[in-house]
């Protein structure tokens, strides 16, 4: 080996073994519990998944964390409070592609940027609905309910408490070719109660709500909004399966920290939250939903991010929602 390349490569090994060091040494920053924002209430999918996710970082990294929950404007509220949190890894914000990508389509001005006003730190799963109705409805597939709403006119109406549940029933909306009325909730499980109470007739519900109602009987699983049928109720057709191609509609939920969150904070808040999504217990966890366990660098969240804007746009544009 002569001089130049040896010299190159002491400074390969002093660079990896000073990067380690100070991934360590970065995993040690917080001194202090963790406060993780999220956007919709207590027993909402996020809201599972943050639970869970805090109690696995717990285990694997010894830290300290508090679930913040700040529901209502489809997100915006907690959106806007984290991202003008102060930069110092002492909040972060588990979030979906509601306020990340979304509402940028369904609202004329925000109060935050979904882009800017953040640092993205890494991908944690993906998921799918299902479109259920009350056990008491006499609607049991996805051709009785656009019979039904074809009979009636107006009449049916759906709920939604995040723009995943909103978009997935408007889509189908427009490719049934029905008339059918929105209602809002603040949150999914609002939503949820009133199909229960009868107030309306159908929604999109996230799996890791909305299973423990169908195992439970109270919901019934009209069909799934993703391509593949979920393998926690594989019994369950696919929308496009029963009878309307070319429907999808996931979501995914995933982790930012505020603008300005110093890099060598976003790198070891990336190694928990990496760490954390292929732990055993959130592995076992999204298994049992039927949902898909997803990892990110920061860099490739932000490079999914753009992906997804330009997708949930076309899918806003082509379903005719107007931004409010």
């Amino acid at each position: 080996m002569n001089l130049r390349l040896s010299h190159l490569f002491v400074v390969a090994i002093f660079w990896l073994a000073s990067t380690e060091l100070i991934c360590v040494r970065a995993a040690e920053f917080a001194s202090g519990p963790i406060t993780i924002v999220v956007p919709f209430a207590a027993g909402s999918g996020t809201d599972q998944t943050a639970r869970v996710m805090a109690q696995a970082m717990t285990e694997e990294f010894g830290a300290t964390f508090v679930i913040d929950n700040r529901g209502g404007a489809n997100g915006i509220l907690a959106a806007q409070y984290v991202a003008q949190a102060k930069p110092n890894g002492y909040t972060i914000f588990l979030t979906t592609n509601t306020t990340q990508v979304a509402n940028q389509h369904l609202y004329k001005k925000l109060p935050y940027d979904p882009v800017k006003d953040f640092e993205p730190i890494g991908l944690i799963g993906r998921g799918s609905m299902f479109l259920v109705v009350s056990a008491a409805s006499k609607i049991r597939t996805v051709q009785d309910l656009i019979k039904a709403a074809k009979e009636a006119p107006g009449k049916l109406n759906f709920g939604s408490g995040s723009s995943s549940s909103l978009v997935g029933s408007e889509l189908f909306k427009q490719l049934a070719k029905i008339e059918v009325i929105s209602v809002p909730y603040k949150s999914n499980p609002q939503a949820v109660n009133a199909v229960l109470g009868g107030q309306i007739d159908y929604m999109f519900l996230d799996s890791s709500t909305a299973l423990p109602l169908i195992q439970g009987g109270r919901v019934h699983p009209v069909a799934v909004s993703a391509a593949k049928r979920s393998s926690a109720a594989p019994q369950v057709l696919t929308v496009a399966e029963a009878g309307l191609p070319g429907f999808e509609v996931t979501y995914w939920n995933a982790v930012y920290a505020p603008a300005g969150t110093p890099p060598n904070i976003v790198a070891s808040l990336a190694k928990m939250i990496s760490g954390a999504a292929l732990s055993a217990r959130m592995v076992r966890r999204q298994e049992s939903l039927g949902s898909e366990a997803l990892t990110s660098t920061p860099l490739e969240l932000a490079e999914y991010q753009a992906k997804e804007v330009r997708l949930w746009g076309k899918i806003i544009r082509a379903a005719g929602i107007e931004p409010e």
